[in-house]
């Protein structure tokens, strides 16, 4: 195994901490149910356990990433196209990031691993396309779910609690997103962890890497990214998108959560920023439709369209260069 491919692995599993994680606890963090060091603290452990969790019930995630595109039988030649698509998703993460744009880091992952594929094969005989268009399914499920969930949800919440007293409310509601937050934060480690565990799985042809090593460093090169850079995102999704209230917050944290269960429980590589953003978008249009920030929300959808063809083309040409380099 390359230093230089592993490197890269932990780059990818560090950025997707940058850009993907924060989303896991925006909302808990702009309504000021946690302070941002304790969000990120619990959330690396319920990371974690998400992991630990998902990996030992049903690996299914990992499975379709591992088999989703073919490398080839050379080794040499797999790895470096493999070292390229890495090189190729986080640069793709750190040009989102530096725009605060939540993007998908697993629809990149997907994108520069087909872009790759497909320069080293020479054409689409390296793509699987049984274990690929799940891909398409986790992302009309997810968005989907996300969406109507957080509207759903929200408008529940608004009937039953419409005559309770605001502060009780606010003290309720303090806990409850605390709660859905942490359950966000789970899921999107179940979600997550299992993809970049299939990337592990790829560089190390599943040899000499402990399985519970595997969880531990994802775990841990997560938070580190969240720690180091999540305020742009935050800042994007948890303020800058919707005024987020304790109440939507809530809604947002639990249809995000039931949509990464479902989209997991059936071996679908779904995107956590896709199902957290479109259910704070779902939350805001409960409450009223002038409480969204369409320009946001427009830049954010097309950085989503973007990905696939981005990304993949970024893959297909880091491809060709590394080729040509080493």
């Amino acid at each position: 195994m390359s230093i230089t491919t592993l490197i890269l692995t932990f780059c990818v599993i560090y950025v997707n901490g940058l850009t993907d994680a924060p989303n896991s606890v925006a909302t808990c963090i702009v309504t000021r149910c946690l302070p941002l060091r304790l969000a990120i603290f619990l959330s690396a452990i319920m990371n974690f356990l998400g992991v630990c969790v998902a990996s030992k019930i049903s690996p299914a995630v990992t499975e379709t990433i591992v088999n989703m595109v073919n490398f080839g039988n050379d080794s040499q030649k797999s790895e470096i196209g493999l070292a390229a698509a890495l090189f190729s998703i986080v640069l793709w993460a750190v040009i989102s990031w530096y725009f605060g744009i939540p993007t998908s880091e697993s629809h990149a992952l997907i994108a520069g691993f087909t872009g790759s594929a497909l320069a080293l094969n020479g054409g689409f005989q390296g793509i699987n396309p049984t274990e690929w268009i799940k891909a398409i399914y986790g992302l009309v499920i997810s968005c989907g779910m996300g969406f109507v969930g957080g509207f759903i949800i929200c408008r529940i919440v608004m009937a039953v609690f419409r005559n309770m007293q605001r502060q009780k409310a606010e003290g309720f509601f303090r806990n409850a997103q605390i709660f859905s937050c942490l359950l966000m934060s789970f899921m999107h480690g179940a979600q997550d962890g299992q993809k970049f565990i299939g990337v592990l799985l790829l560089c190390t042809k599943g040899k000499g890497l402990s399985p519970v090593f595997a969880v531990v460093l994802c775990s841990l090169i997560m938070a580190a990214g969240t720690a180091t850079g999540g305020k742009k995102i935050i800042k994007s999704v948890g303020m800058d998108m919707v005024k987020t209230q304790r109440y939507q917050g809530f809604a947002a944290d639990l249809s995000g959560a039931i949509s990464l269960a479902v989209s997991t429980a059936f071996g679908l590589p779904v995107s956590t920023t896709h199902a957290k953003t479109t259910a704070i978008m779902g939350t805001g249009l409960a409450k009223n439709k002038k409480n969204l920030n369409t320009d946001i929300i427009k830049d954010i959808a097309l950085a989503w369209l973007l990905t696939f063809p981005g990304c993949g083309a970024l893959g297909y040409i880091m491809t060709r260069i590394f080729f040509s380099i080493f």
